[in-house]
């Protein structure tokens, strides 16, 4: 991937990085290590928070914001159905992990691998569509007034989500990337966030994705 030139960019190479890396965990899980599989259901979980809170974020915000710079209305109403179905893909995808992490049988790995591959299908689609129809509108725009009134609106509304999001975005993040956030979010701001607020995930989730 090149390096992103928007927030946006960088919260999808964190979907697109998690769900590959799912993806080489349930692979590995073997029949009846259930306690494996809930490491991986929490994790999952985790992402699935974070997409969602981005997701509705910009069918509140976002879209509105690009309508009144006059971005086609079917084209953002195909954006909002793209987020329905990944919606119900992530919820699909919870319900098989949850079941792997009950159950543990060769049926129920085979069953979240399947609903994740669907998973990871749906989201990839609509990740690649809105970043060709409308980063570059959002590139264009990252300066404006507008825009980062837009921005203040999408942020978490308390310090310990705040800090949960930037240490989950940074997991693992290249130094280019590393290196455009701090020209978007100051970096002592990112480091207190995620080292004082987003402990939860440090203890939580980063850890099952290094077992």
């Amino acid at each position: 991937m090149t390096a992103p030139t928007t927030i946006n960019a960088l919260i999808h190479h964190a979907v697109r990085r998690d769900l590959d890396r799912l993806a080489t965990a349930l692979d590995q899980v073997r029949e009846g290590d259930t306690a494996r599989a809930a490491e991986l259901e929490r994790a999952f979980a985790n992402l699935r928070r974070e997409l969602t809170h981005h997701h509705e974020g910009e069918d509140t915000y976002v879209w509105p914001f690009l309508t009144g710079l006059g971005v086609d209305a079917g084209l953002l109403a195909t954006m909002e159905s793209e987020h329905a179905a990944m919606s119900a893909a992530l919820a699909e995808t919870g319900d098989a992990l949850g079941a792997l992490a009950r159950g543990g049988s060769a049926a129920d790995g085979d069953a979240a691998r399947a609903s994740l591959a669907r998973t990871r299908g749906v989201v990839a689609a609509h990740l690649d569509h809105e970043e060709a129809a409308l980063e570059p509108l959002l590139r264009d725009q990252e300066k404006t007034p507008k825009w980062k009134a837009v921005t203040k609106k999408l942020r978490h509304s308390s310090p310990g989500d705040a800090g949960s999001f930037f240490a989950w975005l940074t997991d693992g993040m290249s130094e280019e990337n590393r290196a455009y956030l701090k020209t978007v979010v100051p970096a002592p701001v990112v480091v207190v966030l995620a080292k004082t607020f987003g402990r939860r995930y440090y203890r939580d989730v980063a850890p099952v994705w290094r077992s």
